[in-house]
């Protein structure tokens, strides 16, 4: 069954919007944070784990897919849902660029696609849109992303222009190739922190027709908050209100606020896995170092307001142990919380937006989150 978005409301004063999502006769709210299962696992958790974290979308990585396993034996045990057993909500796959660019060097990309290494075993690949469309088909993702060129945030203006007009060809190739009925496709809307640029490759990206849109190239090292709010502000006007709007690889807290109130509906990231393995918990006054000695005796939850696993059964001083000894199920429940509080966090947002009152949400947010920092 092919996935449906319904926008419900505009909020009077922002950009935002409140949308439902039906899967499956299952239904999903937008905004939504959509945890990251790069190699068809979510780090450390089961599906089960994330599921009770109120998940609704989650993400797979088409490049390492393609690598290991391989998407024929992800399409021999039934696709992504079967293989990961991860049967409540919905799977998006990004269409592996990302991964290959960060791989390539310039004289690598042509017309007709990418040549890189792999970095498993030193194999020279070579992905093009058509390859990317029919990985993705073979994991049976219910949303698949279009191929596009990732520039460097450090990029030009003249750069960034050829780049874009290629990745338009890539994608009207790539919508071409797609055959599947139940699989949606994205398009991915690029062009660093220029008005002119972002504009065009919106106008010309929805011309092609797409069945959701991505704003690509703005969690690239380098890039200042100011130029990933442009680059939203820059796109989504002349994106239809119809369609899914994904900020893509976006996940700090604050962002995902910022976001929203700029029209954004989903957000992914592998932050909350990263910042646990590293130790630190996310919480509405910023991020806690938890090997940090002071909570070494510390009998209390990481926060007293969250209803994740971890809070409700285990204090910050067990915590701490776990991670200084280098325990797995530290950085287990420091994942758990970590995805749950930015699940909850849209979930407060979506109320907000009921109300009319994202502003004063975001006002009152920030304050609070940079209080202890």
């Amino acid at each position: 069954m092919k996935l449906k978005y319904t926008l419900k409301k505009k909020e009077k004063n922002t950009g935002a919007r409140l949308g439902t999502i039906e899967w499956n006769g299952k239904e999903f709210m937008t905004p939504m944070f959509m945890p990251v299962g790069t190699q068809a696992t979510v780090k450390t958790l089961s599906p089960e784990e994330v599921k009770e974290c109120n998940s609704g979308i989650v993400l797979a990585n088409t490049y390492h897919l393609w690598l290991r396993p391989g998407e024929d034996i992800v399409k021999e045990a039934g696709g992504l849902h079967e293989f990961m057993n991860y049967k409540d909500g919905p799977i998006l796959t990004d269409s592996g660029g990302f991964q290959v660019f960060s791989l390539a060097n310039p004289k690598d990309i042509t017309e007709e696609g990418v040549r890189f290494k792999n970095q498993y075993n030193g194999d020279e690949l070579f992905l093009t849109p058509e390859k990317s469309i029919a990985i993705q088909e073979a994991l049976g993702s219910d949303i698949m992303m279009s191929f596009d060129e990732c520039p460097p945030a450090s990029a030009s203006h003249e750069y960034l222009e050829n780049s874009i007009k290629r990745t338009l060809r890539w994608a009207k190739r790539g919508k071409d190739a797609h055959k599947t009925e139940d699989q949606m496709l994205f398009g991915i809307v690029q062009g660093g922190p220029y008005e002119d640029l972002r504009s065009y490759s919106a106008k010309e990206t929805v011309k092609i027709g797409f069945d959701g849109y991505s704003i690509g190239g703005v969690a690239n090292d380098g890039e200042s908050k100011e130029d990933m709010y442009k680059a939203i502000i820059y796109s989504t006007p002349y994106l239809p209100e119809d369609k899914l709007r994904y900020l893509m690889g976006v996940g700090d807290p604050i962002d995902i606020v910022e976001g929203v109130i700029r029209g954004i509906d989903i957000f992914d990231c592998v932050l909350p896995t990263r910042l646990a393995r590293h130790g630190n918990a996310l919480t509405n006054r910023g991020k806690l170092n938890i090997k940090n000695a002071k909570y070494k005796k510390d009998f209390t939850p990481i926060s007293e307001t969250c209803d994740c696993y971890a809070c409700k059964n285990y204090t910050k001083a067990y915590i701490h142990h776990l991670i200084k000894c280098e325990e797995v199920f530290g950085q287990r429940l420091l994942s758990i919380h970590n995805i749950r509080y930015l699940i909850h966090l849209t979930e407060e947002i979506r109320e907000a937006i009921s109300k009319d009152e994202l502003l004063e949400f975001r006002d009152r947010f920030i304050e609070e989150y940079y209080e202890n920092q």
